[in-house]
């Protein structure tokens, strides 16, 4: 797998390459990297909403922690195999989806991921702002803006800034929540919580869904910062580092679900607030805030960092060319941000209701291409691609490929009839007693 590049050399502070190969002189890190950058991510305000959910939408809170924890393993084994692709393909996540679905087509799936990434960065950017705001004792969309304008500004400068925030982050979030939970479990009796069961299928299903949804939205990307580690680096080791990162997303959720039952009706509108509240108020809520606020920078960053690549992903299905100027790369990131922000200032007074079917909605989509992509990879070509075609549009990867794409549509069109969300709700469901399997159905089927 040769590919010859004029330009590897020592790694700049502003990274220099955008979705092209990165050749072993330019290959830099180790495994702990990977622990580090996504502890973070998932040690977070929105991990500790999504949790919630589970209980905020009707579940109790045994089961909504068992259903949660089984939906991190599920999810969390996609997302560590596609993370394991990374050092063997030296590629952003997208642009190896050519073998699969061909160079044009390929444009289609990185749009999907392209609103994934604007949906998961506007949430991020209004629990963010809500916390800059209650920091700053500003208005909450002086405080989005601002965070936007701290994400561009991050996301210019790429991967290695975007690690170092990372390691950081992790940090923050670790003491944030051994705080928060020493005052959660000081304060109330959480036996009794536990003790109160009333199992429902339907939301032990939700809560596995909903932690798996967490998980499987990483996959499209997760390779992205993997890429640059060394091309020996052991796959089964980068898949024990990625598994293990649920841990920090479980234990987000945990504390939501705690969270969520306690406050009743006060959490819906307030999530920040009244989690800031738990551990006390004055010089501690101001630290608290701004943990809340630096947590959200590194998942955003990551969002806006890979909605670039997606974009540039699109842009080279048509014009063959995995380089991108800088001034291009600025745009790219300023669009994003700039929508996300939008959507931000726009759906804050709904955001429970609308984040809900968002990272449910989404599982319909990127559950097929997760099974295609993974089945391709690791069982049909045994791991072995053409890195050279895969700039070349007319090479042996081709603009379409219709046997991919036949069973992606097929896999996202099997899943409606057992899809249950706001946006539209199929004709099995009832039947299911409300159940909403269809994302099972999208992975298992499709591969």
């Amino acid at each position: 797998m040769a590919v010859n590049d004029d330009r590897a050399g020592a790694t700049p502070l502003i990274e220099k390459r955008s979705i092209d190969y990165i050749p072993e002189s330019e290959r830099h890190g180790r495994l702990i990297s990977q622990f580090t950058l996504w502890l973070g991510p998932n040690l977070q305000i929105t991990a500790i909403v999504t949790g919630a959910l589970a209980v905020v939408l009707g579940g109790d809170v045994f089961w909504s922690l068992i259903g949660l924890f089984v939906g991190q393993l599920l999810g969390g084994a996609v997302m560590a195999l596609h993370g394991a692709q990374g050092p063997q393909l030296g590629l952003p996540q997208m642009i190896s989806s050519r073998v699969q679905f061909g160079g044009v087509w390929r444009g289609g799936a990185a749009v999907l991921v392209c609103l994934m990434y604007i949906g998961f960065s506007a949430s991020g950017s209004l629990l963010a702002g809500q916390a800059i705001a209650q920091l700053l004792h500003v208005e909450d969309w002086i405080g989005i803006v601002a965070f936007a304008g701290f994400i561009v500004i991050l996301t210019i400068f790429g991967y290695r800034v975007i690690h170092g925030i990372g390691r950081i982050a992790s940090v923050l979030g670790v003491i944030a929540f051994i705080y928060l939970f020493y005052k959660l479990l000081a304060g109330n009796d959480i036996g009794a919580l536990l003790a109160n069961k009333h199992f429902s299928i339907s939301s032990f299903l939700l809560a596995i869904s909903l932690s798996a949804s967490w998980q499987i939205a990483f996959g499209p990307y997760v390779a992205d910062y993997s890429r640059y580690l060394p091309s020996k680096t052991s796959p089964v080791k980068t898949f024990g580092r990625s598994v293990w990162v649920v841990i920090g997303a479980q234990i987000a959720m945990v504390f939501g679900v705690l969270a969520a039952v306690l406050a009743g009706s006060q959490f819906a509108h307030h999530e920040v607030s009244f989690i800031v509240g738990l551990g006390g108020t004055g010089i501690v809520a101001a630290l608290l805030y701004f943990a809340v606020a630096f947590g959200k920078v590194t998942i955003t960053t990551l969002n806006a960092y890979g909605s670039f690549m997606s974009i540039a992903t699109i842009v080279s299905g048509f014009r063959g060319s995995r380089r991108i100027p800088g001034g291009v790369r600025l745009l790219y990131i300023l669009v994003m941000v700039a929508m996300a922000t939008t959507l931000a200032l726009l759906g804050k007074d709904s955001f429970l209701k609308d984040f809900s079917a968002f990272i449910l909605f989404l599982l319909a989509f990127f559950t097929p291409w997760s099974a295609i992509n993974l089945v391709d990879f690791y069982c049909i070509t045994k791991e072995r691609y053409d890195i050279p075609a895969l700039s070349n549009p007319e090479g042996r990867y081709g603009r379409w490929n219709r046997v991919g794409l036949s069973v992606y549509v097929f896999g996202v069109l099997i899943q409606m009839p057992f899809m249950s969300t706001h946006f539209y709700t199929g004709p099995l469901v009832d039947s299911l007693g409300g159940t909403d399997i269809s994302w099972i159905i999208g992975l298992v089927v499709p591969a």
